[in-house]
């Protein structure tokens, strides 16, 4: 999709039993981790159900930027001949990194050990995105790091010549800063510390051991600590992607509040630092059984079975919110129809995502007749028994609140709108069409 393209207003309607399989795409994080760890490795790494939404194509092309060589074989399968740790080529242009924040933030990780100079952008969205809580730490490797007022895109780093190992605490939970951490640390002497309060998704440090670096975690009185052994040499590795729990979260929210339906989406992560979702949705009265339990690529997985059925208004604790911190649009969707009031804790983190989420999907709740109450780091949405719908959701650009209204939609009394259904591309391009094929009316 690019930058610029026209808005495209985009409508769901009560729709009838939905039914079928619903085959969602590759995991979006673990997508970009394959393509950025195979470029710093030696040899061929092989990548089936890679996510060729928009966000990770972007990465793919940075990559082949910096001297791998990047080929699509076929359907989600590519083949990434790598350069080794420290093998980075200086780019002839800019790195454009689309809508992806994940992109941008381990992309910088990976450039800010080497001595190389990169210059950064993103679509609008992306620009007004916090990049200093990645750059700040990035610094301290010594990479020399210039940004636009308030630590935001375009960025130009000058990659450290002689970087120093960094020992560092998290100030939010977030996954993109430990990761861009830890990628920088690759190329840095000696051990890299990463110290989080709470653990954040774990899909880099699996990754990393399977690549063949020395990483280790483990739970001390600072926290939970992460260190990494800098300088390894990265061996090329096969890699399946499982499929995205966060666009799993669409369908399985569907099936949950549109009365008769039942579903089958097949080959879902389980990891368990990405499974917050899931949990609440137990806890709500959810009908969802995992089945086939198995591992993929290094990740738990299982087939998820959903029906739909009577749904209760729970507290979610601010310490799960890291778990599922991309689910909570789709959750106060979910919320909409349950019986009482669900109050969401620790969600602060969402008002610096490609849009304040928080805010936007309070706005576009209330616009369909819903009441909901927000903090700085709380959202409570109060279910009702019949949502009355009728109303149209700004988008901001952001394809997780583009998904979630046109969800809402699928089971409010009269139709739900939504100003630009474009950047649902960047992460599920198969969006309309999967959920078209299950039944649901939507476009």
């Amino acid at each position: 999709m690019s930058h610029s393209a026209d808005p495209r207003p985009m409508t769901s309607r009560r729709s009838g039993p939905l039914k079928g399989e619903a085959q969602v795409p590759g995991d979006k994080s673990i997508s970009h981790r394959a393509l950025i760890l195979g470029a710093m490795s030696v040899g061929e790494t092989r990548i089936t159900g890679l996510l060729e939404g928009q966000d990770v194509l972007d990465t793919a092309r940075a990559m082949a930027a910096f001297g791998a060589q990047v080929e699509r074989l076929g359907p989600g399968e590519w083949s990434v001949h790598g350069v080794g740790v420290g093998g980075f080529a200086e780019p002839e242009g800019v790195i454009d990194c689309g809508n992806s924040g994940t992109g941008v933030r381990l992309i910088m990780g990976a450039v800010a050990t080497t001595p190389i100079a990169v210059t950064f952008t993103g679509d609008a969205s992306l620009s007004r995105r916090p990049m200093a809580r990645v750059t700040d730490p990035l610094a301290q490797f010594g990479a020399d790091i210039t940004t636009r007022e308030g630590g935001r895109l375009p960025i130009t780093i000058r990659g450290a010549a002689d970087p120093v190992p960094l020992r560092y605490r998290t100030p939010v939970a977030s996954a993109q800063i430990k990761s861009a951490i830890l990628l920088a640390g690759l190329n840095a002497p000696g051990e890299t510390v990463v110290i989080e309060a709470e653990p954040t998704r774990d899909h880099s440090e699996r990754m990393l051991a399977g690549f063949g670096a020395q990483i280790r975690s483990e739970t001390t009185e600072e926290g939970h600590v992460i260190t990494l052994t800098g300088r390894p040499e990265l061996v090329a590795q096969p890699v399946a992607v499982p499929r995205d729990p966060s666009s799993a979260a669409f369908p399985v929210a569907a099936a949950l509040i549109v009365p008769g339906s039942r579903i089958r989406v097949p080959g879902v992560s389980r990891n368990p630092t990405r499974d917050g979702l899931y949990v609440t949705l137990l806890e709500m009265g959810a009908d969802i059984a995992f089945e086939n339990p198995r591992e993929e690529g290094g990740e738990p997985v299982a087939d998820l079975v959903v029906r739909h059925g009577p749904l209760k208004g729970v507290t979610v604790p601010g310490e799960r919110a890291a778990s599922m911190i991309d689910e909570f649009p789709i959750l106060s969707v979910i919320a909409a129809f349950a019986e009482g009031a669900t109050v969401m804790n620790g969600v602060a983190e969402l008002r610096v995502k490609e849009s304040d989420r928080i805010d936007a999907m309070a706005r576009g709740l209330e616009a369909n007749g819903v009441r909901v109450e927000e903090t700085r780091d709380s959202m409570t949405v109060h279910g009702m028994t019949s949502v009355p719908g009728g109303g149209t959701a700004v988008t901001h650009l952001d394809h997780r609140i583009a998904m979630s209204f046109l969800i809402l939609g699928l089971a409010t009394q009269n139709p739900v709108a939504v100003d630009d259904g474009g950047p649902i591309a960047t992460s599920f391009p198969d969006f309309l069409p999967l959920m078209q094929g299950l039944g649901g009316d939507l476009g």
